[in-house]
């Protein structure tokens, strides 16, 4: 028995192994709309082996597996993770393991990233600063340079 529901909803599920006959599907089209993302991306992340959808004839039918998947790919790019990056932690999680490996992978690659986006928000604040005071003299050399002008009308 196949049932299809929001891309959004919870799937109420006794075990975490939901068997297949118990399986809830996403279409595709309901996927891109719940998770702010085009078909186009749906079938980028699935050619790059980041989600697997099921197929019947050629609708793609998405799993709460692959829901899950999907947001820890967005969360993953949000915060600047490459996809390679991405892959690699998600390939690491085994569901009958404690993940230690896959956590501890987490870890690393999350406390670098913040250090980049640390070094990046420092230059932003800098260009910030600097385009303030620019903006800052440039105002008052307009003012300087139009006051005569309105003195003498």
């Amino acid at each position: 028995m196949m049932t299809f529901n929001q891309a959004g909803e919870a799937v109420p599920s006794n075990d975490d192994a939901v068997s297949e006959t118990q399986e809830e599907y996403t279409r595709i089209g309901e996927m891109a709309k719940t998770y702010g993302v085009t078909l186009r991306t749906l079938r980028f992340y699935e050619d790059k082996g980041l989600i697997s959808p099921k197929r019947d004839g050629s609708t793609r039918l998405y799993t709460r597996r692959d829901r899950a998947r999907l947001k820890l790919i967005l969360l993953g790019r949000k915060v600047g993770f490459s996809l390679r990056d991405v892959k690699q932690i998600m390939d690491l999680y085994d569901p009958k393991g404690a993940n230690t490996k896959q956590l501890r992978l987490t870890l690393d690659k999350s406390e670098k990233q913040l250090a980049r986006l640390q070094k990046q928000r420092a230059a932003i604040d800098e260009a910030i600063g600097e385009l303030s005071d620019t903006m800052a003299t440039v105002r008052k050399l307009l003012t300087e340079r139009t006051a005569p002008i309105a003195a003498a009308s």
